[in-house]
């Protein structure tokens, strides 16, 4: 039997990761300080004989009973509401949360796998994205506290790799949705969803021509899954590469809702990306991986649970 860690296993993706592996017969320890995650999301869990849960803030002492076999590091505020609301909490999560995390792999002998994200490329110059794009971020900012946080925590992974000898995983996450998502955390599809089944008019900043590009939860798990038993230990990204417009996704949650509502227009966010699209050339290859959900069918899918949060 596995044992893993699952930093930040109360959050969004996190506690995704613990149904998933739990079914895969891991033993499951979630760590998560409840800063921005949630017991609702694991609650299911409690009581499992193959899971435990522990409230810790991962940027102090880490230390596990035991052995471990696999430490996902997903704690980190990942939304624009709260990374801008939190800085500080941000920066030190990515730094020192995953320096300890990184030093309990070390001492463990275990996998590493850390969540980074395609915000590693900042307001793209290029499109798709490419792992081997550098990226273009403002480190000053008000974006910067997450963007450098991450891009801090892939050079601190891979200095773990080079000079330890860590096992390292490195994915980066492009937009993901699905059950669990909170619908007041400052993100296109949660915030249009809620809108929408309120009856309020859709937000949009900008004109809405800023593209994103939206992948179902079960099939970022899946490729999460794949990353961490390969032996890659360089950046993979992970999403999905049908590109929208944010102006599209929005008339296309109106359809799926059958609502009234009206779109308004907004001003854009300083530093907001005018495109993000991955390049899933390396996932296809290494992985055999690629998402299955198109984005309609994943808006049916995660619109019952968007109708009882509003409710």
């Amino acid at each position: 039997m596995e044992r893993t860690l699952i930093t930040g296993g109360a959050g969004f993706l996190g506690s995704h990761l613990c149904d998933f592996l739990i079914e895969k017969g891991h033993e499951v320890i979630c760590y998560d300080n409840l800063l921005t995650g949630d017991m609702e999301n694991i609650s299911h869990l409690m009581g499992h004989e193959r899971f435990r849960f522990i409230r810790y803030d991962v940027t102090n002492y880490l230390h596990v009973d035991g052995p471990l076999h696999n430490i996902l590091h997903f704690a980190s505020p990942a939304s624009p509401i709260d990374y801008l609301k939190m800085p500080i909490q941000t920066l030190k999560v990515g730094s020192l949360g995953t320096h300890k995390a990184l030093g309990l792999a070390k001492a463990k002998g275990a996998r590493f796998l850390l969540a980074s994200t395609s915000e590693c490329y900042g307001d793209p110059l290029v499109s798709p994205q490419r792992e081997d794009y550098w990226g273009n971020v403002n480190p000053v900012g008000p974006r910067g506290v997450y963007d450098e946080a991450k891009r801090f925590a892939e050079a601190m992974t891979m200095a773990y790799c080079r000079y330890h000898g860590v096992r390292v995983r490195i994915v980066r996450i492009f937009n993901t949705y699905g059950p669990r998502m909170r619908l007041h955390d400052g993100r296109a599809l949660p915030a249009f969803m809620g809108q929408s089944l309120r009856g309020e008019d859709l937000t949009v900043f900008g004109d809405g021509t800023q593209t994103r590009s939206f992948c179902f939860v079960d099939d970022l798990v899946d490729g999460i899954f794949r990353l961490l038993n390969s032996e890659e230990v360089n950046p993979v990204n992970l999403g999905n590469p049908e590109e929208i417009t944010l102006l599209e996704l929005a008339r296309r949650v109106l359809a799926v809702t059958g609502s009234a509502s009206g779109i308004v227009h907004r001003e854009l966010p300083e530093d907001d990306p005018k495109v993000r699209r991955p390049d899933i050339g390396k996932a296809r290859e290494l992985l055999g991986w690629e998402p299955k959900v198109a984005l309609d069918e994943g808006l049916r899918r995660v619109l019952p649970y968007f109708r009882s949060k509003v409710a």
